[in-house]
């Protein structure tokens, strides 16, 4: 009897978007990170950068997620929120183990801010 394998690969960018789509849909989320800090705090310019970063490490995902999230909710639980819809969503759409989801408070939303911006 003859099996019938397929072997499904998925680019980086396409993981990044699909994490993109699922940070976003938490609740207390208002956005993703514009630029990545290094280690030193120093910002990145290399390329655009979208807020996310896939990599492939033996077979299995790890993602890092950049967000901002809004003044008024409890940190901890958007981001333990982010991290498991954005490991299920993965998992679910690509059939591949997500075995780290890491994610960066990069910054948290006023409404004040986007007043003054305005003006």
């Amino acid at each position: 009897m003859q099996e019938n394998k397929t072997e499904l690969n998925v680019s980086a960018s396409v993981l990044e978007k699909m994490a993109q789509i699922a940070a976003m849909e938490v609740e207390g989320v208002t956005g993703l990170a514009k630029k990545a800090i290094d280690i030193k705090g120093s910002f990145k310019s290399k390329s655009v950068f979208k807020g996310v970063k896939a990599e492939s490490v033996n077979g299995a995902i790890e993602i890092t997620v950049y967000i901002c999230v809004d003044k008024n909710v409890k940190v901890r639980e958007v981001a333990e929120a982010v991290q498991s819809n954005v490991k299920d969503k993965i998992q679910t759409m690509t059939g591949t183990a997500v075995t780290k989801v890491n994610v960066s408070i990069s910054d948290i939303y006023f409404e004040d801010e986007k007043k003054e911006e305005e003006e």
